[in-house]
């Protein structure tokens, strides 16, 4: 046997060990969050790479409830922040306030200073609030005054955006989007699953108490250890050919993307990808990564990144038809 093959089942071995509490954390959101499997493992894939996610659903879809029995189940702090057009950026990171009795100022931390934040519609807030966050998002730290504050890990930004009601929103610039490892476009559940909805959620009473599967240093290691997956020379290369493809479709024999894309994928589209893919495999309990694993979540990743032209909306072509034309066209290894 090789010393490549006996790497490789020390490390598969390690994987199943170390990502074994991805089945406890599903097993105990299952007491509570009914047919939302794909939002739940794309919040994962968040945490477990340090990446942001942007969700686009109607009302009543389960987000706030299903971020926030994450948070409970993984032992971390949440806070739900409500977008409004009258947020300043103060009520978001915090602000200095003046102490009569001591005659300085000290510091008053906002909600911004927890470990997974719900930013619930997040275009109702102007562009100065919008950024506070992102910046926060960025940087993982704060400036108060003079002083700049560490937010503490793991640390995951849920930001919804209401599909329906556009009127008197601040949409995000695609600049601000494009920060964002992940978005996602969470539907209906089914007629079984609303059954199981309503059953289960249509009685007073207390609620459903979840348990702490997982504590956050558990988190932060399995972050080390997604890095070790091992992604063959080849599947790097799909990445890229998919990434390319967004932005010179030309010269991969798709031509009438040409007058399509508007503009394609950046850099930040190839890492998001691949850091994707190997948590999407880390989930899968996986040593190695798979086509099918970028396969799997490049839509989630490519979706916000492609703007369309003129013409490709006059013919009512969206961003999701482009990427499934782009898929489509480049060979899978």
């Amino acid at each position: 046997m090789s010393e490549h093959a006996i790497d490789m089942m020390a490390l598969g071995e390690k994987i199943q060990e170390r990502s074994a509490f991805i089945d406890d954390i599903r097993r105990e959101l299952d007491k509570v969050v009914i047919g939302q499997k794909y939002m739940i493992d794309r919040l994962m894939i968040g945490l477990l790479t340090n990446g942001h996610v942007l969700l686009e659903g109607v009302p009543g879809l389960a987000k706030t409830l299903t971020i926030s029995s994450l948070a409970t189940v993984i032992d971390t702090d949440f806070q739900r922040i409500q977008f409004t057009p009258d947020l300043l950026p103060a009520d978001l990171i915090g602000t200095l306030i003046y102490n009569q009795k001591e005659g300085d100022f000290f510091v008053k931390k906002g909600p911004i200073f927890a470990n997974i934040i719900l930013a619930d519609e997040i275009n109702r807030s102007p562009a100065k609030v919008q950024s506070a966050l992102l910046e926060a998002m960025q940087e993982k730290q704060v400036t108060i005054g003079e002083e700049s504050f560490k937010l503490q890990e793991p640390f995951l930004v849920l930001a919804t955006q209401n599909p329906v009601e556009q009127e008197g929103t601040y949409p995000l610039p695609e600049a601000q989007v494009d920060r964002f490892m992940l978005k996602l476009k969470v539907d209906y559940p089914t007629p079984s699953e609303e059954l199981e909805i309503m059953r289960r959620m249509a009685r007073t009473g207390p609620k459903t108490t979840l348990n702490k599967v997982v504590s956050p240093d558990t988190i932060l290691q399995a972050r080390e250890v997604v890095n070790e997956i091992y992604m063959d020379e080849k599947v790097e290369q799909y990445i890229v050919d998919l990434v390319f493809a967004t932005r010179r479709p030309a010269e991969y024999g798709i031509q009438e993307l040409d007058e399509l894309i508007s503009f394609g994928a950046s850099p930040r589209a190839t890492i998001n990808l691949n850091l994707a893919a190997r948590a999407q495999a880390f989930m899968e309990h996986r040593a190695y990564v798979t086509p099918e694993d970028v396969r799997t979540i490049a839509m989630d990743v490519f979706r916000h990144r492609l703007i369309p032209t003129f013409e490709a909306e006059a013919e009512e072509i969206g961003a999701e038809q482009l990427v499934e034309m782009v898929m489509n066209n480049i060979q899978v290894p």
